[in-house]
């Protein structure tokens, strides 16, 4: 239910692939002017198309906790979207947390992982460091913790078709993923919502899937041999570093793929769904979009 207050909505990381869809959402449920965009920088083309779509815009940086505080000043509901820096983004989750609280921002929405506190993913630690900084700080929270974007794999679709094999590790896991834009718009959601403050949001896909059925689904959308390999998690990582990817992704990757065998991003809760009142959105969708492009 949106409050008829109008709060003060305050996104960060809104020139970032999710940032960018929140804003969006939150423009079809939010009045123009209550939403404010943060920003890495003022003179980017990002932070030139929110201005020019009647956004303010204010500087944001996750680095810099001198200028967060003054950005938050007069916010009422932040969506704090976790950073992509592994390794040092609980310290700059920590500088949004510490700004927040100074700045008297009245609720933080976090952008975690699915079932972040048991997760058998590496990068749920971080999350889960996040998390226990928020339930320290004494401010009212709520976590969106998001399951797989399903743009994850699709990512790897042109390669699949380009190879006839789509490769990973993840064995007969289940994922349960949406599209981003099925979680920016949970976000907005939550954000223009009473009453959530303590609560945790468990979001994934409504339809869960192995890898090998996300191949077969690319094989039938494009018309061409496509099969899943599945490899070991060296035999995995040999490939990703032969195509080129950074070891950091690699390590990301072939560990997620693992936690995927693990059950990490299988789901049958449905949350995400009912939250934003109807399906998410089929991975079979985002594969006809993506072959139909190539």
């Amino acid at each position: 239910m949106i409050t008829s207050t109008q709060p003060r909505l305050f996104v960060t990381g809104a020139s970032g692939q999710l940032g960018q869809l929140v804003i969006d959402a939150l423009l079809k449920r939010a009045p123009l002017g209550t939403t404010v965009a943060g920003v890495r920088s003022l003179d980017g083309d990002a932070a030139k198309g929110l201005r020019a779509r009647g956004i303010e815009v204010r500087s944001a940086n996750y680095d810099q906790p001198e200028v967060l505080a003054a950005a938050f000043r007069g916010i009422d509901r932040l969506l704090l979207i976790s950073a992509s820096e592994i390794g040092v983004r609980v310290e700059q989750h920590r500088n949004v947390i510490d700004a927040a609280k100074k700045a008297g921002v009245g609720l933080i929405a976090y952008t975690s992982l699915l079932r972040a506190d048991t997760s058998p993913l590496s990068l749920a630690e971080d999350h889960r460091q996040t998390e226990a900084a928020l339930k320290v700080s004494g401010l009212p929270f709520v976590l969106l913790r998001n399951g797989w974007y399903t743009e994850n794999y699709a990512a790897s679709i042109k390669p699949a078709l380009a190879n006839g094999a789509f490769f990973g590790c993840a064995g007969n896991g289940r994922i349960a993923s949406a599209t981003r834009g099925d979680y920016a718009e949970a976000a907005a959601v939550v954000l223009t919502s009473d009453n959530q403050a303590g609560l945790e949001y468990e979001l994934a896909g409504d339809d869960a899937y192995t890898l090998t059925e996300f191949a077969t689904a690319i094989a039938a959308e494009s018309g061409r041999p496509v099969v899943y390999r599945d490899l070991s998690e060296l035999e995995f990582e040999a490939v990703l570093l032969k195509a080129g990817l950074p070891e950091e992704l690699v390590g990301l990757l072939t560990n997620s793929d693992a936690g995927v065998a693990r059950g990490g991003l299988d789901d049958s809760g449905h949350e995400l769904s009912s939250l934003i009142g109807r399906p998410t959105t089929p991975y079979q969708t985002v594969i006809r979009q993506v072959c139909s492009a190539s």
